[in-house]
């Protein structure tokens, strides 16, 4: 029957005037999976099963190369680190750089420093009893805080509490596993001593997966994040900024006499971010909000990844943010090109391009 069947589909194919009525059946019909594989002869359908089978292995080549570039960027982030630690060193105060390390020329630097020197002329003398003496400024204060408050997707996580705590941060770095472990990446937060906590360094780690999915091979675009772990943090007494005490009235149901209690209840912190949503070992699906969090885990941890540790100075000054937007800029004004041919008056809505949050499992 399957013989018959594709003698058929050979006839059909060696005859000019059906491939011509194959052709427009398949330039009429609505363009889905479903549509175009029922479309064709059986024949064709094989051939076309053959390249599916082509695209697997397609993509399992292609788990191989982001394995391979995961080796790269650890080597590399050893040829890094000696300069972030430099970058570090002199955050902190710890080295000052020499004349020739400070020599930066930029656009409009000249007009830059006039207008600088008539400011402080200005106001020198109304400032004089409170300003601080150059020689006592150690490093760049503020230089971690002053980038997580310049980057919307940070400056959303800090609450006016955590700013304290976040002024003794030192470094943030990125650390990769070594070669032949599962794929992953870890933060490393340096603090300098505090009345917060007694850790020297927060840790969160992202557990990577980079290969198709059996299930549904054609999916795979490249490693994605399948697990991510936080740390204990040893608060000192009365210095948890993840938690709040609130007091609570009760009544007792015999007697009608009240009472007082106090409980501690969760707080929005920064520091959350080390005690990331953990998703139970039986396979339990998720709320909404409890997706989206983990998404925006996964989003912050990239961020941090990619953008801000190799860029750290660029966000503190805010040029790389400025780069950002013109970036975005550019790219709403070429869909708005796109757009004006089907409607000119059609207003762009960004609710429509919303996608689907990036899904971090925790284990």
């Amino acid at each position: 029957m399957d013989g018959d069947k594709i003698g058929k589909a050979d006839q059909v194919m060696q005859n000019p005037q059906a491939m011509a009525a194959l052709q427009e059946r398949l330039e009429s019909a609505s363009h889905t999976p479903s549509t175009i594989m029922d479309s064709i002869p059986i024949q064709v359908k094989r051939r076309v099963n053959a390249l599916k089978q082509l695209q697997v292995k397609c993509a399992h080549i292609e788990a191989k190369f982001y394995e391979e570039v995961h080796e790269l960027e650890r080597k590399y982030a050893a040829m890094y680190q000696p300069l972030f630690d430099k970058r570090r060193e002199v955050v902190t105060g710890s080295i000052e750089p020499t004349d020739e390390e400070c020599e930066w020329h930029s656009e409009g630097e000249e007009e830059d420093e006039l207008a600088e020197d008539m400011k402080k002329k200005a106001t020198v003398e109304e400032n004089k009893e409170d300003a601080v003496p150059e020689e006592d400024l150690k490093g760049i204060p503020g230089f971690w805080i002053t980038i997580f408050r310049n980057i919307d997707i940070l400056s959303d996580l800090v609450h006016e509490h955590d700013e304290p705590i976040l002024n003794h941060l030192q470094d943030i770095k990125v650390k990769f596993s070594d070669p032949g472990q599962p794929l992953s990446f870890t933060l490393e937060f340096l603090f300098e001593p505090n009345d917060f906590f007694n850790n020297a360094v927060l840790t969160k780690v992202y557990k990577m997966k980079s290969e198709p999915d059996q299930a549904d091979p054609f999916s795979f675009e490249g490693p994605e994040i399948v697990d991510c772990e936080g740390c204990l943090i040893d608060w000192k007494k009365g210095k948890n900024v993840t938690v709040k005490t609130i007091k609570k009235k009760q009544k007792h149901k015999g007697r009608g006499t009240m009472r007082t209690i106090t409980k501690q209840v969760p707080s929005d912190s920064f520091f959350n971010f080390f005690n990331p949503i953990k998703v139970s070992g039986d396979g339990e699906a998720l709320d909404e909000d409890s997706e989206f969090s983990l998404a925006e885990d996964f989003e912050v941890g990239h961020f941090f990844r990619e953008r801000i540790v190799p860029r750290a100075v660029l966000y503190f000054t805010g040029e790389a943010i400025e780069d950002d937007d013109d970036n975005f800029e550019e790219e709403e004004g070429e869909e708005g090109e796109e757009e004006e041919d089907v409607d000119e008056d059609e207003e762009y809505d960004p609710k429509k391009e919303a996608t689907q949050p990036t899904e971090c499992k925790q284990q």
